[in-house]
């Protein structure tokens, strides 16, 4: 009773951190079918344990592959990874874009500007405004993350 629960605890440690691996019945590599220490769910060791099983065994990638249940082009772009990033390069991003492509720091400026000089500006003039004079087309709602992204940041220098 007692490891099982600390094995929960463990998936739900790991699911918690982003870590927990999805798909822990394709691992067929023998050191985690035959060893405790090595947990399959544990998706940092899994990823590690597979380039290690090639660079340092001298295993096929392509053999790595099917043991760790991944196709060749994973275990390409998790070497990539750890190439440019060491360890943290194997913890699995957010997919997507990190940041606003459209409505730059710039436009938010502007926008900021124009609410200065203009307090009570309706929000289709001001979004007319930064088509005109950036050529980008932004939605009320966009620009309006912008602007609480730039509150908070000013509210946590002004705390340093």
């Amino acid at each position: 009773m007692k490891q099982n629960q600390t094995s929960k605890e463990k998936e739900r440690y790991l699911q918690d951190y982003g870590v927990l691996n999805p798909h822990p019945e394709r691992i067929q590599d023998e050191l985690f079918l035959a060893n405790e220490f090595f947990d399959p769910r544990d998706l940092l060791q899994v990823r590690y344990e597979m380039l290690r099983r090639h660079q340092i065994d001298k295993v096929s990638v392509l053999d790595t592959a099917k043991q760790f249940g991944v196709s060749r082009v994973t275990y390409y772009q998790v070497a990539g990874l750890y190439d440019r990033f060491g360890l943290i390069g194997l913890v699995p991003q957010k997919p997507g874009p990190k940041s606003p492509t459209k409505c730059t720091e710039e436009i938010i400026e502007f926008v900021i500007q124009q609410r200065s000089q203009q307090s009570d500006i309706p929000w289709k003039d001001l979004i007319h405004e930064v088509f005109v004079n950036f050529g980008v087309a932004l939605h009320r709602r966009t620009i309006e993350r912008g602007l609480i992204g730039v509150k908070k940041t000013s509210l946590i220098q002004k705390n340093k």
